[in-house]
């Protein structure tokens, strides 16, 4: 290797650049970070970095650079735009054995500044030995998403830890299957979750039974379709699960991203189609987790919006069972926005309803003269069976029959497809949706002729909404 990595201890030392400029500022702000005393050489400082020096956080050492100012520095940074100067610095630096890093010229740098992913203590740094910066950035943005900002505070406790598990624990091996167990158990859980002191009462108490292992249960919302709709979040927890329960709303592009070793086990439901029954979903959460196992539940859309997540994770609440929820984008604002249709608009909604064409309501019928009012956006899940009776039920309580209406198949997915029209015609325009499918009632539906952007479209008049190519 050209570089070998190191990571070097800053606070306090003396650390000179050359320069005053925006490359500069991102220097110094780089080494203030790592506690660095930064002082500064610079015919004129720019406004950052005059900022920092008049509030004395940085030295404004001299306007112009001399050999023996390297004579009491640990590093030097060459950051102008100035290339016999930046020269002399190298060489300066090198007759005084000092590491140097020459901005943007590699030939003149004993060190480099990698890209950083900081989780502190926790750092993970990546170099391409300045032949591809670009490259290692992506990368780095890569991590960022995979690793959870609670990594850092994981660490320190650890640490503080260190002493009394070694105490307890003699043994490399036993210390090492306690942390592997609890960096991916319910203290870790719970301190993605930001609960810092049941994370260390669990941590306590995994000490005290050290053998025995303690599952979890995390509800995850898959969101309506578009892999790139997971949050990060969810794609984290989805990397460290040892079993996935997930439902046929779950797309193929989002069940990918499970960790390759785990588990998957369908608990879908359709509709007119065999189903598993929720206590049986509940049952086998419950014992996935009691089996010391990391259980995640992976809905469609939203878990906590019609997923029925309430009842699963009152199933684990009662049995005793550690559980976390990760949000997820529900159908309704995800297969809308992809349509181009605003929820709610000033000139056209002040509100959007949220319903479900069939649920557990024992006979209790909605309120049509509250859901029929002008001015309001209605956006209705599993309702296409019932499409024909939401039509007649809200034009006999008073909403036009010439209100715009959408019906969105497969939304944010390749194969989406948005079929418009009116009111009066809900039903038709339903018959053959394919599913899934939202239904949305409103003036706001009107504007996807106007916003649609992703793939085409077509109504109930034949018209084709254009492409608009984002690249």
């Amino acid at each position: 290797m050209d570089y070998l990595p190191l990571f070097a201890a800053l606070k306090g030392r003396p650390v000179l650049v050359i320069g005053g400029g925006d490359v500069a500022a991102r220097k110094i702000a780089l080494l203030r970070r790592a506690g660095a005393r930064v002082q500064v050489v610079a015919r004129e400082l720019g406004p950052d970095v005059a900022e920092l020096a008049a509030r004395q956080q940085i030295e404004w050492r001299a306007t112009s650079f001399e050999e023996s100012q390297l004579d009491t520095i640990f590093l030097v940074i060459a950051a102008t735009d100035d290339p016999a100067l930046n020269r002399r610095v190298h060489a300066a630096a090198e007759a005084r054995q000092r590491l140097v890093n020459v901005v943007d010229d590699r030939p003149l740098c004993t060190f480099i500044f990698p890209s950083i992913v900081d989780r502190t203590p926790l750092i993970v740094a990546i170099s391409s030995g300045g032949t591809a910066p670009v490259l290692a950035r992506l990368l780095r943005e890569k991590l960022e998403a995979l690793l959870p900002a609670s990594l850092g505070p994981m660490a320190r406790i650890a640490g503080e830890w260190r002493e009394r598990i070694k105490t307890r624990l003699t043994t490399v091996a036993r210390r090492r299957r306690f942390w592997e167990r609890n960096f991916s158990g319910p203290f870790a859980s719970l301190m993605a979750a930001g609960n810092e002191t049941a994370a260390r009462e669990a941590l306590a108490q995994a000490l005290d039974e050290p053998e025995r292992r303690s599952g979890e249960i995390v509800l995850v919302g898959a969101g309506p379709g578009d892999a790139g709709l997971l949050t990060l979040r969810g794609l984290q927890v989805l990397q460290q699960a040892d079993i996935v329960f997930y439902d046929y709303l779950v797309s193929d592009a989002v069940r990918d991203l499970v960790r390759r070793d785990a588990e998957m086990v369908c608990v879908g439901k359709r509709a007119g189609g065999q189903s598993v029954p929720q206590a049986e979903i509940n049952r086998l959460l419950v014992d996935a987790a009691r089996q010391g196992k990391s259980v995640v539940r992976l809905k469609g859309g939203d878990p906590f919006i019609f997923g029925r997540g309430g009842e699963e994770l009152q199933a684990a609440a009662g049995a005793g069972i550690p559980f976390q929820v990760v949000p997820g984008v529900t159908a309704a604002a995800g297969a809308t926005a992809y349509a181009g249709i605003p929820l709610t608009h000033r000139d056209h909604a002040q509100s959007v309803t949220f319903l479900t064409g069939h649920d557990k309501t024992d006979g209790v019928p909605f309120d049509w003269a509250h859901l029929a009012r002008s001015r309001q956006t209605l956006a209705i899940y599993m309702g296409v069976m019932k499409a024909g009776e939401i039509s007649r039920q809200l034009i006999a309580h008073g909403r036009d029959g010439a209100t715009p209406v959408a019906v969105i198949s497969r939304g944010t997915r390749h194969d989406q497809q948005v079929a418009t029209g009116t009111l009066q015609h809900l039903a038709d325009l339903a018959a053959n949706a394919p599913m899934p499918a939202l239904l949305v009632i409103g003036e706001v539906a009107q504007l996807h002729h106007q916003l649609a952007w992703f793939q085409h479209t077509t109504n109930a008049e034949g018209y084709r909404a254009p492409v608009v190519n984002l690249a």
